[in-house]
């Protein structure tokens, strides 16, 4: 009588942690699903103000130059793959899409994105355009960022670099102001 009891009550404390493992798993699972569903970004700067914005990608040149030429800005060209080079997404994901380097782009860039991809669609004529940029900047391997000075002089050329914004717009503040003074330092 004492073992079939024992049994009973065995298969009833199994049953009760299976069930609450189950429990526990599933909670688990649907946490990991909805975290971060349905929230926005909430970086806030030292003053208490919010960030997370994405810096803002303009596609067409002429329009790039322009508002460089209006704003005093440099112009920053990503030359990409955005959806099948490597580093391009990792210079997307570590650099472009940080709140640190949208401020930065704000005050200090206009950007354009010259993409050439592999699974996105584009129009016949922006693919034209791309192309004719890429050969104009001799632009052979992805990920190539032209900074140009608000005259469309080129003032540098960049690629891919780790550590996030920090070095990218360290290596952009080296870049001469003018064309004329990067003739001037060689």
């Amino acid at each position: 009588m004492l073992s079939q009891r024992c049994r009973v009550l065995r298969k009833t404390f199994v049953r009760y942690i299976v069930k609450m493992h189950t429990n526990v798993v599933l909670s688990c699972l649907l946490g990991l699903l909805f975290l971060g569903c349905g929230r926005e970004r909430t970086d806030f700067k030292a003053d208490g103000t919010q960030t997370g914005e994405e810096a803002h990608w303009l596609a067409d040149f002429d329009a790039a130059l322009t508002q460089a030429r209006s704003q005093n800005k440099k112009l920053l060209m990503n030359f990409t793959g955005s959806d099948w080079c490597p580093p391009c997404i990792l210079l997307h994901r570590q650099v472009f899409s940080q709140p640190e380097f949208a401020e930065y782009a704000a005050k200090h860039l206009v950007l354009l994105e010259v993409d050439f991809p592999h699974n996105k669609a584009q129009t016949d004529e922006q693919k034209a355009a791309n192309d004719k940029l890429a050969e104009r900047f001799a632009v052979y391997w992805f990920p190539t960022e032209i900074v140009l000075d608000p005259n469309g002089n080129k003032l540098g050329q960049l690629s891919y670099m780790p550590g996030g914004p920090k070095p990218f717009i360290a290596a952009v503040e080296q870049l001469p102001q003018t064309a004329g003074a990067e003739a001037a330092q060689k």
